[in-house]
């Protein structure tokens, strides 16, 4: 298949970005969108250009960073996709593939379709730690866990953290995200020391950073990658709630 591609350009932070169109031949549909991108890249460095600067790690859907705004989507037109996991047969032969880096003013353009996502750790690490007993190994049945809570707990810990959440918002919020890192561990009995805190500290660095409020459209757990409700948020509304009335 043949393929027009509209890239992001854009040198630095502080530089003017601009699109620049791409014409790929012999494209298979079998490829990995950033096996395209890499097909690109090396036709671009046999040409004597400047290659693409995108950002990846493991391409299995992990990692959270191959994060790219692809006709209007983030990662793509796969549901529940990372664009690592995201193929060509998503697309037509001839079609135009418009490529942008996400936008939001709290995830500011590195280069091209890199962005900086270090609000995220700036958050995780408000939240500080979770108490736990050192030395061996705890007896399995000391501690029971409800099976309920603890699938809850699993499917919030799948977030990885790609930001396609804030990119989808209208208002760049990172609720989804928050509340997901809040939850697989205000569901937990290890988690329930420092919840307060925790909760408090995570909510006033989101909103220090920049994040807007939440939109109520649903448009984060729509582009979602790992398909985390937006139950989720509601949750961390009481888990703040309760933060800030009763534990006080």
């Amino acid at each position: 298949m043949n393929i027009k591609l509209k890239i992001w350009r854009q040198k630095n932070a502080q530089t003017k970005g601009r699109f620049e169109k791409y014409y790929l031949e012999n494209v298979s549909p079998e490829m990995a969108f950033l096996e395209m991108m890499d097909f690109l890249n090396q036709k671009l460095i046999l040409e004597g250009g400047e290659p693409v600067s995108f950002e990846h790690d493991c391409r299995e859907g992990i990692c959270g960073c191959c994060s790219m705004f692809i006709n209007g989507q983030p990662h793509g037109p796969g549901e529940k996709t990372t664009t690592c996991e995201l193929r060509m047969r998503f697309f037509k032969d001839g079609q135009t593939i418009t490529i942008e880096p996400f936008r939001s003013r709290v995830f500011p353009v590195i280069k091209d379709l890199i962005v900086d996502r270090s609000a995220f750790d700036k958050i995780l690490t408000a939240g500080g730690f979770i108490s736990a007993d050192t030395g061996s190994a705890p007896e399995a049945n000391s501690m029971p866990v409800c099976k309920h809570k603890s699938d809850k707990a699993f499917d919030m810990a799948a977030c990885i953290g790609c930001g396609a959440c804030v990119a989808a918002c209208k208002n760049s919020s990172a609720m989804l995200f928050v509340s997901a890192k809040i939850n697989q561990f205000a569901l937990l009995p290890q988690g329930k020391i420092e919840a307060a805190d925790r909760v408090k500290s995570m909510v006033a660095k989101m909103d220090e950073l920049g994040f807007g409020s939440c939109s109520n459209t649903y448009a984060c757990e729509a582009e979602c990658p790992k398909g985390i409700k937006v139950t989720a948020i509601a949750k961390m509304n009481r888990e703040f709630l309760h933060a800030k009335i009763i534990a006080e």
